[in-house]
């Protein structure tokens, strides 16, 4: 049984807390290999349709745990190479989830929490939120978060949040694309989700498995590369089973058979 992350389902939706309210969502190498765990499995099973991330308490994530901090000032450079692994196995089993994951963003949200709202496809946050790339000030750097986060904010706001470690809100959060919406108080944020989540069931999940690692791989490609993989992509899809469903339905006014009745 997981020590410090719950998963709950709601029919088609799952949520994965962090409960290490205490410590302000800090993560360790348990709390990390059990994330892990939960979105690979989710990612496998065909009855989620969403995955929502959300933490307990009055903090999204504070980042690294002060007692592992303390462990690992002990370790050698092979001991950091594993280590860091895992949280980028951690951090790669969120963005390649084969379901939309959506980060439910509350409080102080630093170092390794900055990652996992990046690593979300989705994120919100209460408007009271604070971000800060913190790890400058322990003289290391958001080096294994930072293909998330600069993906979602651009190279030169990351270079400036990472070097300078300043701390900034939902609402710069919002300008710079890390997060999707503010919303005013943590009351509201799962009405945003639950909004959210209304639309991604009216999509088709396998439409939504396929497109997810096709704009992961065309990013950054040549241009004959990404024609090469977009057109394959979309005939694909569209003789697909649910791809062919899609379609008829559009034409035959009804809905698809992944769409739920009213």
């Amino acid at each position: 049984m997981a020590e410090f992350v719950s998963t709950t389902h709601d029919g088609p939706l799952a949520t994965v807390t962090i409960t290490r309210e205490s410590l302000h969502n800090a993560f360790n190498e348990v709390v990390i290999d059990e994330l892990t765990a939960s979105f690979r499995d989710l990612s496998e099973n065909d009855s989620t349709r969403a995955v929502i991330l959300a933490s307990k308490g009055k903090s999204f994530s504070a980042g690294a745990d002060i007692h592992w901090m303390k462990r690992m000032v002990e370790y050698s450079y092979e001991e950091n190479i594993r280590d860091a692994n895992t949280m980028a196995d951690m951090l790669r089993a969120i963005r390649e989830c084969r379901k939309p994951t959506i980060a439910r963003v509350h409080g102080a949200t630093f170092g390794g929490g900055v990652g996992l709202t990046a690593a979300c496809d989705i994120a919100v946050a209460a408007k009271s939120a604070i971000f800060c790339l913190s790890e400058t000030k322990l003289g290391i750097a958001p080096a294994v978060i930072s293909p998330y986060v600069m993906e979602k904010i651009g190279p030169g706001p990351m270079r400036r949040y990472a070097l300078t470690a300043e701390r900034f809100d939902a609402v710069e959060a919002h300008r710079l694309g890390l997060i999707s919406d503010v919303v005013e108080t943590a009351d509201e944020l799962d009405d945003w989700i639950g909004r959210v989540c209304h639309a991604i069931l009216q999509v088709s999940p396998n439409a939504v498995a396929v497109c997810k690692p096709l704009l992961n791989e065309v990013a950054g490609l040549h241009w004959d590369r990404v024609q090469e993989i977009t057109t394959a992509g979309i005939a694909g899809l569209r003789v697909s089973p649910e791809g062919q469903d899609g379609l008829h339905a559009f034409l035959e006014k009804r809905k698809p058979t992944w769409a739920p009745k009213d």
